[in-house]
């Protein structure tokens, strides 16, 4: 590939490994061009804590609208990783508006602006995590990936809330709440008290409501992904995941407002293991 793919490798590896761990499965002239597509997001993803304030963080985001727009070579010179973004996208004809939607989504993240709804979060999670997977599965397998929208729907919704829970720390630490609004009054509670930690029950009752979308939107995932090609499994294989810690998130041997939940990384590489081998039957 024409950018860097160590560069794009060493990004992943640090910022997701969960993706990182997923690519290796993958075929090995596929791998670069996933790197340098997973890079991407962890880069967009991260902007936000690399900024004191929204400007900063919208002028990183138009960087990369221009690159995408414009994709001219002296354009994508100025970063490592937007050359081999750019090449990716060139040498897999992948559609450029999805990713033109990925950073429009993630101008939520500079703001502290309540998520309004079930459906705000769900578009949210479709144009980041759904998105990301398709362009993977269009990498991995263009002709089979123009079957499995729905698939990477759902599963992008699982894998993109149950990071959204973990992050609760982190987003608490600087103001931000993606649980929806309407979901928090269903659990009786606001995004204000969860904010300063003062209502543990009814914060107790909108994770555990916040678990149950994401386990509805990964028993669709893992029903519909029986029928998954072989081919795409390296794409879903982080969603794959997303049950694990769900479990983990609804347990009572954590703190998710205080606790990154995590999983063992035995159990981490044992289950993307038997996914990559077997699937979802």
């Amino acid at each position: 590939m024409a950018g860097d793919p160590h560069y794009a490798l060493s990004v992943v590896r640090e910022a997701d490994p969960d993706r990182y761990l997923s690519v290796l499965y993958a075929p090995a002239q596929k791998r670069d061009a996933l790197f340098a597509l997973y890079a991407f997001n962890a880069e967009i993803a991260a902007i936000r804590d690399r900024v004191s304030e929204p400007l900063p963080g919208a002028v990183r985001l138009q960087f990369w609208r221009d690159v995408l727009t414009s994709q001219a070579p002296e354009t994508s010179t100025s970063a490592p990783l937007a050359a081999s973004l750019i090449d990716t996208v060139r040498t897999f004809h992948l559609p450029v508006q999805p990713l033109l939607d990925m950073l429009d989504a993630r101008e939520f993240d500079l703001y502290d602006d309540p998520m309004p709804s079930r459906n705000d979060l769900e578009g949210y999670c479709g144009e980041t995590a759904s998105a990301l997977i398709q362009l993977a599965a269009l990498v991995l397998d263009a002709s089979a990936a123009a079957q499995t929208a729905e698939i990477a729907g759902h599963a992008g919704c699982a894998q993109a809330i149950a990071g959204l829970l973990r992050s609760l720390p982190v987003h608490r630490r600087r103001g931000q709440c993606y649980l929806p609004a309407d979901l928090l009054a269903a659990a009786g509670t606001t995004r204000e008290a969860l904010l300063a930690g003062n209502d543990p029950q009814g914060t107790r009752r909108a994770v555990l409501a916040m678990v149950a979308l994401g386990r509805e939107h990964a028993g669709r995932f893992e029903s519909a992904a029986r029928a998954l090609p072989a081919s795409l499994r390296p794409a879903y294989l982080p969603a794959g995941l997303a049950s694990c810690y769900f479990d983990r998130i609804a347990g009572a041997r954590i703190d998710p407002l205080n606790e990154v939940a995590g999983i063992a990384q035995w159990r981490r590489h044992w289950t993307m293991l038997l996914l990559a081998m077997r699937g979802w039957n």
